[in-house]
């Protein structure tokens, strides 16, 4: 996927997720959620956070090795966060749906899930919107809701919670992780 592309996927999952997950579900590709959406919104949300680390910043030579460590931070976190998900993900999908498991449909589900955290954190890099964040947060349970309801193919009797659930997973595994590597870093430094 170029990024001409990325970009036209990353606003209809956010303007229309219904439509954008029909797509999704329609191309039945999962595999290249990573390479194609998930790792270059990752690598856009880093190089958004080591701009807005350096731009204004007065700090002399440590702002460099303030901006890497938080762009490292942003890294690990985005990225443990994706598999991590993906793995609650899967075991929602086996103990609540008594499905089969299937790793790829969960990290596609979970992939294009989280297009609103990266959106986010990729305007959050250049512009303080820390307030606004997590109310804007909370549209990841309508995109996890469509994305429930057409490609995972939740029962109407289960939809919220599952939609919730995967939410909450999105929302708060990458604000842990990222939590825990930063007190590591203090730690070991």
């Amino acid at each position: 996927m170029n990024y001409i592309q990325l970009f036209k996927r990353i606003s209809l999952l956010v303007s229309d997720p219904e439509k954008a997950w029909k797509e999704i579900y329609k191309e039945n590709d999962y595999r290249n959620v990573q390479g194609n959406f998930v790792f270059p919104l990752i690598a856009l949300c880093g190089i958004s956070a080591f701009i807005g680390c350096l731009i204004g910043n007065t700090e002399g030579p440590s702002v460099f090795q303030s901006a890497l460590m938080k762009v490292g931070g942003l890294f690990v976190s985005l990225f443990a966060g994706f598999f991590l998900v993906s793995y609650i993900v899967q075991k929602l999908n086996q103990r609540y749906l008594h499905r089969e498991e299937n790793t790829v449909q969960a990290q596609c589900y979970v992939g294009y899930s989280m297009v609103v955290l990266f959106v986010l954190l990729f305007v959050s890099g250049f512009f303080s919107i820390s307030i606004f964040f997590w109310i804007l947060m909370f549209y990841t349970v309508y995109v996890t809701y469509q994305g429930a309801k057409v490609l995972v193919r939740v029962e109407d009797s289960k939809i919220n919670l599952y939609a919730i659930v995967t939410a909450l997973a999105i929302m708060l595994c990458p604000k842990i992780i990222l939590f825990i590597f930063n007190e590591l870093s203090v730690i070991l430094n």
